[in-house]
């Protein structure tokens, strides 16, 4: 049963990568001279999404006499909780940081659009994420494959653009 639930969280992901990738490329249109500045602003929310994940981990630390010198949180716990989160944040920003610039360059015309989309996509699929993993692990997989699954599919429609 939860397995279910965590593969119709990672389905609606990728229904959401399709819808995000296209959303960007066909209707969110912005000027390819735009592109750099496009590419600053699409990485705005992450970042920032980035920095309150930092903060709220960092505020544990500070309130918590266990882990204010730097001690793993407990199992289980919520700071283990956001802890986690952060980790994974940080991997998909690295990610997004990799594979966002080239994709949108890629896409010629359409990629300010796409990375705007993302940026924006990015910021929902974390605070999905972030709530899932408190509340329910079908939240926690679509905020994850909707974080994912939109860089692999936007960096996947470049590669084939180009080839094309």
């Amino acid at each position: 049963m939860k397995r279910r639930g965590i593969a119709l969280g990672m389905a609606a992901g990728a229904v959401w990568a399709v819808a995000l990738v296209w959303l960007g490329v066909a209707v969110v249109d912005i000027p390819v001279f735009l592109l750099a500045p496009s590419l600053a602003f699409a990485f705005l929310g992450p970042g920032l999404v980035l920095a309150a994940l930092i903060a709220r981990f960092a505020a544990r630390r500070f309130f918590d006499d266990a882990l204010i010198d730097g001690a793993a949180p407990p199992p289980g716990s919520a700071a283990e909780v956001d802890l986690r989160v952060l980790r994974n944040t940080a991997e998909q920003l690295l990610l997004a940081l990799c594979l966002w610039p080239p994709t949108a360059w890629l896409l010629v015309g359409d990629g300010p659009g796409v990375a705007v989309t993302l940026g924006v996509g990015f910021v929902v699929a974390r605070a999905a994420f972030w709530i899932g993993y408190r509340t329910m692990p079908p939240l926690r997989a679509f905020g994850f494959a909707a974080t994912f699954y939109p860089t692999l599919a936007a960096a996947l429609w470049a590669g084939l653009h180009w080839m094309l």
